[in-house]
């Protein structure tokens, strides 16, 4: 199973949606689960994790998540050349090293150089940069840029944002 977690902040809240999807190729959602927080920690600069990585891992009481599942944040998984932990390096701590993380990032990360993968889907000319830990870096660049859809952002990637912000 593919579990993608998206997580919107407004006022002092956060809406983190988690949708699954058995292949990478689906069209379709297999299962949905959201969940609002409230007093959530202002952003700290290069700590992100600290802000995110709550949400998203309360929201494992409700997903039936099994070994081996991999997961799908928006971000990054690591920071830089040396492995410093991302949210989505922090989130593979979290959970022992058993679930591959694969971060997809809109942006780019100067501090990163080579352990990020830019990849290119539709006829866009601005990548996606992908990272990843307890995955092949190359094979999570495959499965991103192989999900369904036309445009840059995954189809399924791009629901889970609007999702996420349907307050």
């Amino acid at each position: 199973m593919i579990h993608i977690f998206d997580t919107y902040y407004f006022e002092e809240k956060a809406r983190t949606v988690c949708v699954s999807i058995n292949e990478w190729t689906d069209k379709e959602i297999t299962t949905y689960f959201c969940e609002t927080i409230e007093g959530i920690k202002q952003y700290e600069s290069g700590a992100f994790y600290l802000r995110e990585l709550p949400c998203i891992t309360s929201l494992f009481n409700k997903i039936n998540l099994i070994e081996g599942d991999i997961i799908v944040i928006d971000g990054f998984v690591i920071l830089d050349d040396n492995h410093k932990n991302g949210l989505g390096g922090y989130l593979y701590e979290h959970l022992k090293h058993k679930n591959p993380i694969i971060g997809v990032a809109k942006n780019d990360f100067v501090k990163l150089q080579n352990l990020k993968m830019p990849i290119f889907r539709g006829d866009s000319k601005k990548p996606l940069y992908i990272t990843s830990k307890g995955i092949d870096l190359a094979v999570a660049s495959e499965y991103i840029k192989n999900m369904d859809g036309p445009y840059r952002i995954p189809t399924i990637l791009k629901i889970v944002d609007q999702k996420s912000r349907e307050i």
